[in-house]
């Protein structure tokens, strides 16, 4: 029992302080993670989302300091029983994810490792079984250090752990395990290889075969039932196949995706707000002089949020701002950078520097050569004579006499019938002459 207990008290211990580090790594995250725990959805308990950062911050430092108690040996009974608790509740949560599939990552190891709701209760159930051993074998666990030195050690993990925490929330996370790290293309991580694995997925078909119901299993053909009538049909994903690392990544406007436009720029910036209303005044207010430098020097500049049409306004007009926000979806912009506000630059897609709004400052920035915006082509004017799209020697052909009335607009508006044409044969004409023809 000596030895079994020996063994399991450094396995949990250094299980926790890694498990623990990696959340502690990235605090903001593992609220996230919190948040959805939490929501109506999953616990149902939405009352404490706004909480989700402070619990968060308790839960990964209390999971480090445990980690270090365990293994220096101190306050032993207060140290195990703490450890029983927390497996024991997080036992419960990877079960409750798993069975009901409702979170389909834990969050126990952060972005670094992902394991499924059934891996990660496996996970937790081992860990309990090691510290129901620390709990029957209490008396073979000692200190490792004499009382004071051991009171230190301890002091020092959780002054530690806490610092770390709010270094690592005012700034970026140290380690960046996502992949919108520095360094990674997005176009890559975005990609399905062309030999990837497809996804492997079973059909279930009911059909109605002489007054009995009966089953035939395919891999999605449509099953050959002589005499049956279809009843329906039910799907089960046995293999997801090839996913790639980056999923719901997209850079809207209000009518069409330009992802692919953008990360094909040569010197971007974005500024990442999941949501402008709850993004920090003070890193607002940093904004403007940022990006005013940033375009002068040559960037493209582009707003990323999950924010509405009327909160991007209301940003650009109380900040003066000189840049276009676009959609992108609220967890991504999360997912791209633990600020609100940040900033992330690339160079055709790859990420070369990400930033916290505190250290907007820190950010040197280097001249380039602009891009040159491609002008839209210029179409001239669109006749329309009795509604119909006509040339100009067509129009020229007419004389006063056949005309009833001919009405000339000569500047587009957004919404107005120049402007529908326009989208409608994705032309670009600058005026418009209709004629009305008189009926003969």
């Amino acid at each position: 029992m000596k030895y079994i207990t020996q063994i399991s008290r450094i396995f949990v211990g250094i299980l926790f302080i890694i498990s623990g580090f990696i959340k502690l790594n990235d605090p903001l995250g593992f609220s996230y993670k919190l948040q959805e725990y939490f929501s109506t959805d999953v616990l149902n308990m939405p009352f404490l989302e706004p909480y989700a950062l402070g619990i968060s911050v308790f839960v990964v430092v209390l999971e480090v300091v445990l980690g270090i108690f365990l293994l220096i040996g101190y306050k032993k009974k207060f140290t195990i029983w703490l450890l029983l608790g927390m497996i024991v509740f997080f036992t419960f949560l990877t079960f409750y994810s798993a069975y009901f599939d409702k979170v389909k990552d834990c969050g126990c190891f952060g972005d670094a490792l992902k394991l499924t709701p059934w891996e990660s209760f496996t996970k937790d159930v081992i860990l309990l079984v090691l510290i129901l051993i620390l709990v029957a074998g209490q008396k073979y666990i000692k200190p490792i250090f004499k009382p004071l030195p051991n009171a230190i050690i301890a002091l020092l993990g959780f002054i530690a752990s806490l610092w770390f925490a709010y270094h690592v929330l005012m700034h970026l996370p140290a380690i960046d395990f996502r992949a919108y790290k520095i360094g990674n293309n997005l176009q890559d991580e975005m990609a399905v290889p062309e030999d990837a694995q497809k996804p492997i997925i079973e059909y279930t078909w009911k059909f109605n075969v002489n007054g009995e119901e009966k089953e035939f299993v395919t891999n999605g053909s449509y099953p050959d039932v002589p005499n049956g009538e279809y009843v329906g049909v039910e799907t089960n994903e046995i293999d997801p196949g090839f996913i790639p690392k980056i999923q719901d990544f997209t850079i809207e406007s209000s009518d069409e995706n330009l992802t692919s436009y953008f990360l094909e720029k040569e010197n971007l910036i974005m500024v990442a707000m999941y949501n402008i209303y709850n993004a920090e005044k003070e890193g607002l207010a940093k904004l403007k002089s940022f990006t005013d430098e940033a375009i002068k020097k040559g960037y493209t500049v582009i707003g990323l949020s999950a924010s509405g049409e009327e909160a991007k306004q209301q940003l650009k007009t109380q900040y003066n701002l000189n840049f276009k926000t676009y959609l992108c979806d609220e967890k991504v912009v999360k997912t791209i950078v633990r600020a609100n506000p940040g900033i992330v630059i690339l160079k055709k897609g790859t990420v070369i520097n990400k930033a916290h709004w505190n250290d907007i400052e820190d950010i040197n920035l280097v001249e380039v050569e602009p891009e040159e915006e491609p002008q839209p082509k210029d179409d001239g004017t669109l006749h329309l004579i009795d509604n119909q799209i006509s040339t100009k020697e067509e129009f020229e052909a007419l004389n006063e006499s056949q005309i009833e009335s001919m009405s000339v607009l000569k500047e587009r508006k957004e919404g107005d019938v120049l402007d529908s044409i326009n989208k409608k044969q994705n032309a670009n004409y600058t005026s418009l002459i209709e004629i009305k023809l008189k009926n003969d």
